[in-house]
This record gives structure tokens, sequence and C-alpha cells, in this order.
């Protein structure tokens, strides 16, 4: 099938273990894989994102102490597996951050934590209900739009 073709289940084994483990959809970090880095799992970001999940070192430093991963950092970023359980630990992580509203969650991914907590606290962009109205970077709303896109696509397809 040719959707299947664009948005592949590559790395199955850790996506499965490990969403599994953290308590995730797994078809949400295919597509957070998808829009970060095509299954490239040897891509770095000009802002020095690295690997499938594009980590940045010192989010992968904090998380793989955090969680006592025992990876070696930033060495292990280019390893699929480590980047993968990384990603989902942070994500994971993100998730029960934001009481489980996944578009927060994935601007925090993207923006920083401390961006979506000015975010929420004002009223420019807050909603009223703890979310957002509006996403103020524009880079930032069109990662969440590229990752939920992902996201239903996977869902449809498999």
């Amino acid at each position: 099938m040719l959707l299947e073709y664009f948005y592949p289940m590559q790395y199955e084994e850790y996506v499965e273990k490990y969403s599994k483990e953290y308590e995730l959809d797994k078809f949400l970090v295919y597509a957070v894989i998808h829009t970060e880095s095509k299954f490239d799992e040897t891509a770095i970001s000009e802002k020095g994102a690295v690997g499938l999940m594009q980590l940045m070192e010192e989010t992968a430093k904090e998380c793989n102490e955090k969680a006592k991963l025992g990876y070696t950092i930033p060495e292990d970023l280019l390893n699929p597996e480590a980047n993968i359980r990384i990603g989902c630990y942070y994500l994971s992580k993100l998730i029960k951050t934001f009481n489980s509203d996944e578009k927060l969650a994935l601007c925090a991914y993207n923006a920083g934590i401390g961006n979506v907590y000015k975010w929420l606290d004002n009223e420019d962009y807050e909603d009223g209900s703890g979310g957002l109205k509006k996403i103020p970077i524009t880079e930032t709303k069109e990662y969440v739009d590229r990752v939920m896109k992902s996201y239903e696509r996977y869902r449809e397809i498999y």
C-alpha cells in the first residue's frame, strides 16, 4: 500500500517495547520519529538535536540520569534503541506533566517546557481551560500540526 511507504513503521521492536513501557500510544511515537527525522538514525539538526527522536544532549542527559538508563550521552544518541528509549521516556514525562494533553506535550518537546509554561500563563495564548488557543511560535505550531497529522495517518493505516 502506498500510504505505508510514506508512513513506515521502522524500528518496531524498540517502538513497541518502549511505548508500552512508558505508556505511550505507539502511533504517536512513530509520528514523532516520522516528523523529527524521517527515520534517519544519523539525523542531526542545525540546533544540535540528534537521532531518530531528535534529542538535545542536555535533555537526553537529564532523562538518562532521572530514569537511570545507563547510557553514555552524547555517544549513545545515535543508537536507535537508546534514542527511542530516552525519547519515549521524555515524551511520556511531558504528557504526564501536561495532564495527558498531547498537543501541549508536543509543544514542550519542540519549544521547551519553559516556553509552554509561559504561554499557559499568558491570557493571549491560554484558552481558559488549561490548553492553548494559539501557539505563538510558528515553527512549533507547524511542528505540532505535522506530528498530529502523522499520528492520525498512522492510526488510519495500521
